[in-house]
């Protein structure tokens, strides 16, 4: 597996950084997902995440993460192709993009650690780029309890 974290804040300690590329290892081993895959993740102010959202989901505000799904193809045929045992690329999952100053702002407001916050995000993010979704009450259950699980077992409990 491939992970390419870039801080474009400057502002993370390498802790923050070895927390994120543990959950994403951590939330990979719960999906039961080959280690055959990569993903970037990009740190970024809440300037450039308003940009982001306005310029790809015409959403002019800031958020606090957004994932952009490689695999958004429902294709079987296409998909199949890139299953097949002696085909030697990685699995290509996508590219999430976390605001820092969000998740700052967020966890003073909810009352717990950045670490907590950033872990939240980076599960979520990735969640998303493994077809889970929040559009309907069933699947919100399913993907935030299934995020609960993830942070819990890394200690990061609210």
């Amino acid at each position: 597996m491939d992970i390419v974290i870039s801080d474009e804040t400057k502002g993370l300690e390498t802790k923050d950084l070895t927390l994120i590329k543990e959950l994403i290892l951590r939330s990979g081993k719960e999906l039961k997902l080959d280690e055959n895959y990569e993903l970037s993740i990009t740190l970024v102010d809440n300037k450039k995440i308003q940009e982001i959202n306005r310029d790809y989901r015409s959403i002019d505000q800031v958020t606090d993460v957004i994932s952009f799904a490689i695999e958004d193809n429902d294709d079987e045929e296409f998909w199949d192709f890139f299953e097949e045992e002696d085909f030697p690329i990685p699995r290509l999952l996508g590219d999430i993009f976390i605001s820092i100053d969000r998740t700052k702002e967020q966890a003073k407001d909810y009352g717990h650690s950045f670490e907590r916050e950033l872990g939240f995000l980076v599960v979520h993010g990735f969640l998303h780029l493994n077809g889970f979704d929040h559009q309907t009450e069933a699947e919100e259950k399913e993907m935030f309890a299934l995020q609960e699980k993830i942070l819990k077992e890394h200690r990061l409990e609210r």
